[in-house]
């Protein structure tokens, strides 16, 4: 009975041999240490090998780099970033309840569909001075396995992916106002928060008495 080859035993007809472009490369490198004279043919043919060779190993660097998608928000004259693993939705704050006895960080407490959540005002979290004027009229609710509730924005601007690479660490000065929950910030200057650090803050756990 004939047997016929698996998926894996055909041959790969597609697969570029990148060792032999880099020598083909290398050998045109060497052509022209050497002044050897080359036919136009030839080199047509190492010139395009040389950008194949440097098209792979420029997307296997990009490849290789990590990724997160942020949503970016502005909080009076600064432009913010979370990663949107950690955000549930942004919730439109219409009203609000203050409480009795909570840190003069926390809004207060909104009803989300039937859900009491608190809401945190960062400006004050970290001790920020109060300048320019905010809307303070949107709710980014983040959330982890054991903690959950919004955190006071005034625009929305939206969402994109960043690289890890491109967050920087933040200046020495900005150490003043809580850089512990800061991840860095990016070369357009948005400061990176971060999601797990906040969360994970004991202070913030108000929510069982707002029951």
């Amino acid at each position: 009975m004939r047997k016929t080859r698996t998926e894996s035993e055909q041959p790969d007809k597609a697969k570029i041999d990148w060792n032999e472009i880099r020598s083909r490369v290398n050998s045109l490198q060497e052509s022209l240490d050497h002044k050897i004279i080359l036919l136009p043919e030839e080199k047509r043919s190492i010139l395009k090998a040389r950008a194949q060779a440097l098209a792979v190993e420029k997307e296997d660097e990009t490849s290789q780099k990590e990724f997160i998608e942020i949503i970016e928000f502005s909080l009076a004259s600064e432009i913010y970033g979370i990663e949107t693993a950690f955000i549930r939705e942004v919730y439109p704050l219409k009203d609000f309840t203050t409480l009795p006895g909570i840190p003069s960080f926390v809004l207060g407490i909104v009803n989300v569909r039937g859900q009491i959540i608190s809401v945190i005002d960062l400006k004050k979290f970290f001790n920020l001075p109060e300048k320019g004027l905010g809307e303070l009229n949107k709710v980014i609710i983040i959330r982890n396995e054991r903690m959950e509730f919004g955190i006071l924005a005034d625009i929305i601007h939206g969402t994109r992916s960043i690289s890890l690479d491109s967050v920087q660490s933040l200046p020495v000065s900005t150490n003043e106002i809580g850089a512990e929950y800061l991840r860095g910030i990016t070369n357009d200057h948005i400061i990176i928060l971060d999601a797990v650090k906040i969360l994970d803050d004991e202070r913030i756990i108000i929510h069982q008495e707002a029951e």
